[in-house]
């Protein structure tokens, strides 16, 4: 596997060795030895799937204390822009953000550790995506941020997404409060 550092360094994407032929493919998802020894140190504790029609944003989400998460998204069927968003206060990235395109095609996976917010756009007709969790979801600790926020300039490619009523209604990053 490759472990390659984005522009917030702690947002690793993850590229796995996939060996294909006439049959199909096979790839190592997740190896709890490999991650560790590449910096990421995580006890998962609960799997998610979820699907998307095109067009559909979920997002900017996250877990506060005490039940914060570390995340290891992929996707297994379609294609979709990933976005991280730091909101560890006092962090020199604080308010910045960085993206990623993961598909069924190439197999990649980002991992957004936690003090993160995290969204993602379904650029495909039926998006599927499984992520791992290091936390379990809790409804008292999820928060989010409004997925247009211009304080924080993300180029989602997209005017009118599909969100949900929750989605509609976060604010924006400065007016959201101290969370990390």
């Amino acid at each position: 596997m490759e472990f390659q550092c984005l522009d917030i360094p702690d947002v690793i994407l993850i590229t796995p060795r996939v060996f294909e032929d006439e049959r199909g493919y096979f790839f190592e998802s997740y190896k709890q030895n490999e991650f560790a020894e590449n910096g990421i140190n995580v006890h998962f504790v609960q799997d998610n799937r979820s699907r998307s029609k095109k067009g559909v944003l979920r997002g900017l989400h996250f877990q506060k204390p005490p039940h914060a998460q570390d995340k290891l998204v992929s996707v297994t069927r379609g294609e979709i822009l990933d976005v991280a968003v730091d909101i560890r206060i006092g962090s020199p990235t604080y308010g910045k953000h960085v993206s990623a395109r993961l598909s069924d095609e190439n197999h990649q996976m980002l991992f957004i550790p936690k003090g993160f917010a995290h969204g993602f756009l379904a650029l495909s007709d039926i998006t599927d995506m499984q992520y791992k969790v290091s936390d379990i979801w809790d409804a008292a600790s999820e928060g989010g941020i409004i997925w247009n926020d211009p304080d924080l300039g993300i180029d989602w490619g997209i005017e009118q997404p599909i969100l949900a009523p929750k989605d509609l209604v976060y604010s924006g990053l400065k007016d959201s409060g101290k969370v990390f």
